[in-house]
């Protein structure tokens, strides 16, 4: 029925977007088996013309929705309860910035980022909180242990989530987290280079150092201060982004994270009125933003760990949790091969395109000769 005819406009944040890229960001319940039948037949139009599935969108094209495939925008997943007025209060007190692009929480320790085994109560179940009148419903582009707390971005569009995963996965984002350790390494300040792996035997929920089978990891470390011999502060920047990377780092260096049994066993845990919690902090991150901006947050320390910094006698305005400059980081021979092949990939798609688009303008594949000729 014509009345059922739904219209989009394409906004900035889709510039450049294929039209099944589209569909799966706003319209996921509508598959790409359908998305294509209504393009072969065409039903789906982009400004009145038909549509390919790999045409690209371009900001302020009108997108014509045929009827059917329930085609309602999609706010939030099946089966998701709604937020009572105390999730949607917790929800807001984690905010430390909000930009048109992105969401950025102080996470507290024992709130897991994302659901799992026995665990309802989750960062992602909270993003409803932050779903505005027929936006999209924000999502997570990175993640914190459930007991690591502080920093947490949330993008608010599928296209700044695209654009600050680059970032994530491209490691221009500078993430600074703080630690207690126990004891003092003999060497203020350094890189951690040791691969890790997941520990057999454990399920995949254990990480250790294997330096054959291990996949690449590195993490810059300095001490801040000392509790005499007790104990350091430590600044750690993650170079790489491996599981539990920065806690089994600290215990591989024979320091492991106060209050971290998983890894340091009972030697993680100092004597006296300290607390047995974590204390690993995610205290900054600067990242690139959409529009050429910059985001850069700086998360307030968890009660327990500022409780134990007092008592050891360290004082947060001793760091700024300056990160280090992008351009020193350099690179392993692994991480080299695999940035050369991630390039060779986009250089074949890329060459894919040009010639499809050279076959699309003749009619013929790239090579051939045309009908009625001799070879």
């Amino acid at each position: 029925m014509a009345e059922d005819v739904r219209q989009f406009t394409v906004g900035d944040d889709d510039a450049g977007v294929r039209l099944d890229r589209w569909f799966k960001r706003h319209l996921p319940q509508i598959g790409f088996a359908t998305v294509s039948r209504w393009a072969r037949t065409g039903q789906v139009r982009v400004d009145g013309k038909r549509a390919r599935p790999d045409d690209r969108l371009e900001p302020g094209q009108q997108i014509r929705v045929p009827p059917g495939g329930d085609a309602a925008p999609a706010r939030s997943a099946p089966g998701r309860k709604p937020l009572s007025d105390e999730d949607r209060d917790a929800a807001r007190a984690m905010v430390i910035v909000e930009t048109p692009a992105a969401v950025v929480l102080n996470k507290p320790p024992g709130l897991a980022t994302q659901g799992g085994t026995r665990t309802t109560r989750h960062v992602d179940g909270l993003l409803d909180a932050f779903v505005a009148d027929d936006q999209p419903r924000p999502r997570l582009v990175h993640r914190l242990d459930k007991d690591t707390s502080g920093v947490l971005l949330i993008a608010k569009t599928p296209g700044s989530a695209a654009f600050f995963s680059k970032r994530f996965s491209g490691r221009s984002a500078k993430k600074v987290y703080w630690a207690l350790v126990v004891g003092v390494p003999d060497v203020r300040e350094g890189t951690i280079d040791a691969a890790l792996a997941k520990q057999p035997g454990s399920g995949g929920e254990k990480m250790h150092v294997d330096h054959e089978n291990g996949q690449p990891a590195r993490t810059r470390y300095r001490v801040v201060d000392t509790a005499g011999k007790r104990a350091a502060w430590l600044e750690l920047e993650p170079l790489t982004g491996r599981t539990h990377q920065l806690r089994v780092h600290c215990a591989a260096m024979g320091h492991p994270i106060v209050g971290d049994g998983k890894y340091g066993g009972q030697d993680a845990f100092l004597t006296g009125t300290i607390s047995r919690k974590m204390h690993l902090h995610a205290r900054r991150l600067v990242i690139d933003a959409p529009g050429g901006t910059e985001i850069d947050a700086t998360a307030e320390l968890p009660e327990h760990f500022a409780a134990s910094m007092e008592q050891l006698g360290f004082s947060p305005s001793t760091s700024s949790a300056e990160p280090l400059r992008q351009s020193t980081v350099e690179r392993t021979p692994e991480e080299k091969k695999q940035a050369a092949r991630q390039h060779a990939k986009q250089y074949r798609k890329a060459r894919r395109g040009e010639r499809r688009g050279r076959r699309d303008a003749s009619g013929a594949k790239p090579g051939s000769k045309p009908r009625g000729t001799k070879r």
